[in-house]
């Protein structure tokens, strides 16, 4: 077992392993990251496996279950990839010094390629939009159930709640063309205030035996009307005024670029 690391710019680099392909354990590199144990810091491994997986980038070639021996006992491990320690990296808490020590470090490493990735901030944005396209699945079954026939006017309703305006109006005001999903611009915050909004309703559907198309517009009004002054509240601005983000189908490629870029540095060495 080698020395505990100390430095992520120091000893990333050092913990690297050798066999076919170049990689770092988990339980290592979970140091690192300021994580002490592998049932902690198998959460986050999911989520930025999650993460490979909504790019359609192979996740068993970058994270590798292995059964290995410590202390005497068999225990789960991972080798990573250059890449899926970037991931990891990136869906680690920020509020450890040692989390964001290694997403400044991963930034830099991308930014060589000319990749300007906003690091976990991206990354979010893709998992969220995902989340948001299952909730929104989920929230339309319930909604049938619920009577709803036109789930287009139901859907409007949860945005003049949240918006105090249409669908229509909100993609004018940010010049989207109609075919171009709003989504796909909006920031993680924006994102998770419409998540938050979809599964609520969802839940307010349920739990309160709505019936029809009226009461089901109502209550998802309400639902996205609560959200917005709680936006209001946390950030200072409303949904609608919140910043832009760029195209997530551009984050996207990068990210899948970036995946390759990341793993060829290694294939270059061996």
């Amino acid at each position: 077992m080698k020395k505990q690391p100390t430095n992520i710019r120091v000893d990333f680099e050092q913990f690297r392993n050798e066999n076919k392909i170049t990689y770092w354990w988990a339980s290592e590199f979970m140091l690192m990251l300021g994580y002490k144990t592998m049932k902690s810091f198998e959460k986050v491994i999911q989520r930025a496996i999650a993460a490979c997986m909504t790019l359609d980038i192979p996740f068993d070639t970058n994270f590798i279950v292995t059964m290995r021996k410590q202390d005497g006992k068999e225990v789960r491990d991972y080798k990573l990839t250059r890449f899926a320690c970037y991931l990891t990296a990136m869906n680690g808490d920020p509020k450890k010094p040692e989390v964001a020590q290694a997403q400044f470090y991963f930034s830099q490493q991308t930014r060589r390629f000319e990749l300007y990735l906003q690091g976990a901030e991206d990354i979010e944005r893709v998992l969220v939009r995902k989340e948001i396209k299952e909730g929104n699945k989920a929230l339309a079954s319930t909604a049938k159930r619920a009577g709803v026939s036109n789930y287009s006017n139901f859907t409007n309703a949860g945005y003049l709640g949240m918006y105090n305006s249409s669908l229509w109006f909100l993609r004018n005001r940010r010049k989207l063309d109609p075919k171009e999903d709003i989504y796909d611009y909006m920031g993680r915050t924006e994102l998770a205030a419409n998540l938050f909004r979809i599964t609520q309703t969802e839940e307010r559907l349920k739990r309160r035996g709505v019936l029809g198309q009226e009461y089901s517009e109502l209550t998802h009004r309400s639902v996205g009307r609560q959200v917005r002054h709680l936006v209001k509240q946390n950030t200072g601005r409303y949904p609608e005024q919140l910043r832009a983000s760029r195209k997530l189908m551009e984050v996207k490629r990068e990210l899948v670029t970036g995946a390759k870029k990341l793993n060829k540095m290694d294939k270059k060495d061996q």
